[in-house]
């Protein structure tokens, strides 16, 4: 045995999981879907996640969602490719969080998402948080002039400004569309904020610029009461900054991408829709569609949900060519789920450098990576067999690179002569040892185990007072230490 790389400190022995192990009992005590369970982190309970195709020849990273609905625990997550967690942060008080990804922010990596109120429509009451590699919260954001953050959209920009979808209720006449006079709609809201100073740097409304009559949704039949239901004719869902600083836009209830001037907020174009300014070709019409994206080649993408109510028998991600001069718009390629999963809400794909494609399917719990040829390369499942609607789902789903070290110490649970050892968010560690002791200056190794993922068994039969575990990297350096223990015998 040899002697432990760091001293630690017996005092330390108040358990940082006791708030955790509160909650899960609590929480034990009404029902709830299936979860992963951990020894040493019991206040974790993400969904089980099963792997119908086993990764091979992906891109490199880890893979991002946020389930949430008919799960244990809603918040954001992240984990490998063999579906064992990396991170997970249940969040109190929501039915969950949208929009979870890797961005950059003041030239670093960070992670962002939207937090707050959903409703059973998909409108969002909420705010924007921005976290940094040790999970430490170093923005909270925003939007100005008194509204508030939606769930669809919140992409930074290399000017360390934000981008953010927001539904805002105002009164319209709808008498057009067989409505009453002093109707009321979610006018669909642009806005830029300066992230340091809060400042709103653009707002564009969807209403007038979009009328009421574009929308292929119904309206609803009376606007009654003191707090009427208004008319989502339109539904903002994502929004891209293109090359020429211009804004893409996806209305999913108008079935149309509008370009818009980042400068006068003047609609370009409409891809789409009742009033496409655009021919469309064979197999481009889509309807009720997410997430259009400008891509480095030009092309535009589309993941066309075609459902809610469903005009096609599967959902497709489309890639488009547009000819902007003709006023032309081609399909280049489709991509969908082995299983022509038709997916009613929600969903996004992301297209990354290596030609392959990340596909969060929306409505259903799967999450796919699929090549250039539509090849799945990755294919997991974290649902229960519900319907859409009653299963989990998250909104969107992502592949990034990235490197957590977390403040907080790894944690660690004793069952006998096994130890088990996790640190939520650390992505640098390679093995795990195992500290036993008399007092805090004698501490020596007495087993060790390469990390196997998210939690890990060690057993050890050494003999002490205390007990603790260190996390190691590639190098064989110490880059944590968990609390220290009382070894029972």
């Amino acid at each position: 045995m040899r002697r432990a790389a760091l001293l630690l400190g017996v005092a330390a022995l108040l358990s940082a999981g006791c708030n955790g192990q509160q909650r899960h009992a609590a929480a034990a005590r009404q029902p709830a879907p299936p979860a992963q369970h951990f020894r040493s982190r019991p206040d974790l309970r993400p969904p089980i996640v099963k792997i119908r195709v086993p990764a091979r020849r992906t891109a490199p990273g880890y893979i991002f969602l946020a389930p949430k609905m008919a799960v244990a625990q809603a918040g954001p997550m992240i984990m490998d490719n063999r579906g064992r967690l990396v991170w997970f942060d249940p969040l109190k008080l929501t039915k969950g969080v949208t929009d979870f990804r890797a961005q950059r922010y003041r030239g670093k990596p960070v992670l962002t998402w939207w937090r707050g109120k959903l409703s059973n429509v998909g409108v969002g009451d909420g705010w924007y948080t921005i976290y940094d590699t040790s999970y430490r919260q170093v923005a909270e954001v925003r939007p100005g002039n008194g509204l508030v953050g939606d769930v669809h959209e919140f992409r930074l920009t290399s000017r360390d400004t934000a981008l953010m979808t927001i539904y805002h209720r105002r009164h319209v006449d709808l008498t057009s569309i067989g409505g009453p006079k002093d109707g009321l709609i979610w006018d669909g809201i642009v806005q830029e904020v300066d992230i340091p100073t809060g400042r709103v740097l653009f707002e564009w409304h969807s209403y007038p610029r979009v009328g009421v009559q574009e929308s292929y949704s119904h309206p609803p039949r009376k606007q009654l009461g003191t707090k009427p239901f208004p008319y989502d004719y339109i539904h903002l869902n994502s929004i891209d900054e293109e090359p020429n600083g211009n804004l893409l836009v996806s209305g999913r209830n108008t079935h149309a991408v509008y370009e818009v001037s980042h400068r006068t907020g003047k609609v370009l174009w409409r891809l789409g829709g009742k009033k496409s300014d655009f021919r469309l070709g064979p197999g481009v019409r889509f309807a009720w569609q997410h997430d259009a994206r400008r891509q480095p080649d030009g092309t535009v993408t589309v993941f066309d949900n075609g459902a809610a109510p469903a005009v096609e028998k599967f959902t497709r991600v489309l890639v488009l060519r547009l000819d902007e001069k003709l006023k032309r718009a081609t399909l280049v390629r489709s991509y969908r789920h082995p299983k022509r999963l038709l997916s009613p809400f929600e969903g996004n794909a992301q297209f990354l450098p290596d030609g392959h494609v990340f596909v969060g399917w929306g409505g259903w719990p799967y999450v796919s990576e699929l090549d250039r040829q539509g090849h799945v390369l990755f294919d997991a499942y974290f649902g229960h067999g519900k319907k859409p609607g009653a299963d989990a789902d998250t909104y969107r789903a992502y592949r990034f690179v990235w490197h957590g070290r977390p403040t907080e110490p790894p944690a660690i649970a004793v069952a006998g002569r096994t130890v088990y050892v996790s640190w939520n968010g650390a992505t640098e560690v390679s093995r795990w040892e195992v500290l036993v002791g008399e007092a805090n200056d004698d501490f020596l190794v007495v087993a060790s185990a390469k990390k196997k993922g998210f939690e890990t068994a060690i057993p050890f039969h050494a003999r002490g007072r205390f007990i603790a575990a260190q996390a190691l990297d590639r190098k064989g350096d110490v880059i944590g230490v968990s609390q220290t223990l009382p070894l029972k015998h």
